[in-house]
C-alpha cells in the first residue's frame, strides 16, 4: 500500500519511463529535428516499446511536453524568478534576472529550438508556444510591478526592453555562435537591463 504523498512502486516506474522517453526524444528531436523523429525510432532509442510510449502520452506534443517540464525543474526558473522578485536593491533584482535567464539557456536551449521547430510544423504546436510566450509576457509584467518607482521608462516599455534582451535569438549569436561564455552572457545581461531600466 502506498503511504499519501509518496509514490507507490507503480507510479515510480511510471515516472521512470516517462523519463526515459522523453530523455530519449530530447536526444533525437535535438539531432534529427521534431519532424523527422518518429515515435519508432524514440522507442528504439529508449528501449521502450511503442504501445507503451502510445500509453504513456499519446503523441510527440505530449512528449516535448514531459522534456519542457524537466527543463523548466532542472533549470529551477520558479526559485530563481522568486529570488529576483523578492531582492530589496533593485540592482541586485536585475542580476539575479539575468542569471535566471542565463540558467533557463543553459539548461535547455536545445529544448526552444525544438519548439521553434515543431511550430513551424504543426499549427497546433504554434498554437501551443504562442501560449507559452503569452504566459511570459504576463507573468515578467508582473515580475516588473515589483520596480514601482525605479524605472527610467514606462511599464511597458521595461516590458518591451526586458523582452528584447532576453530573446533565444541574443543567447544564440552571443553564446553558440559568438564564443562567449555563460558568465560574460548572465553579466551582459544584467548590465543591459540595469543600464537600460533603472
Amino acid at each position: 500500500m502506498a503511504v499519501k504523498g509518496i509514490p507507490g512502486h507503480r507510479e515510480r516506474q511510471a515516472l521512470a519511463t516517462k523519463a526515459q522517453v522523453a530523455a530519449a526524444a530530447r536526444r533525437l528531436f535535438a539531432e534529427q529535428g521534431y519532424v523527422a523523429t518518429t515515435i519508432a525510432a524514440i522507442s528504439a532509442a529508449a528501449e521502450i516499446p511503442a504501445q507503451t510510449i502510445y500509453s504513456a502520452f499519446g503523441n510527440k506534443a505530449a512528449i516535448l511536453g514531459e522534456i519542457s517540464k524537466t527543463w523548466m525543474r532542472d533549470a529551477e526558473t520558479r526559485r530563481l524568478s522568486d529570488d529576483a522578485l523578492t531582492a530589496d536593491d533593485p540592482i541586485d533584482r536585475l542580476r539575479q534576472t539575468a542569471h535566471w535567464h542565463r540558467r533557463q539557456f543553459e539548461a535547455g536551449y536545445d529544448v526552444i529550438v525544438i519548439y521553434q521547430e515543431a511550430a513551424r510544423a504543426d499549427p497546433a504546436m504554434a498554437e501551443e508556444m504562442r501560449r507559452v510566450w503569452a504566459a511570459r509576457e504576463h507573468e515578467l509584467t508582473k515580475y516588473l510591478a515589483a520596480f514601482e518607482g525605479e524605472l527610467k521608462v514606462t511599464a511597458e516599455r521595461a516590458l518591451d526592453i526586458l523582452l528584447a534582451c532576453t530573446v533565444p535569438e541574443a543567447y544564440r549569436t552571443l553564446v553558440i555562435e559568438r564564443g562567449w561564455s555563460l558568465d560574460e552572457y548572465e553579466a551582459w545581461l544584467g548590465d543591459a537591463l540595469i543600464a537600460q531600466l533603472l
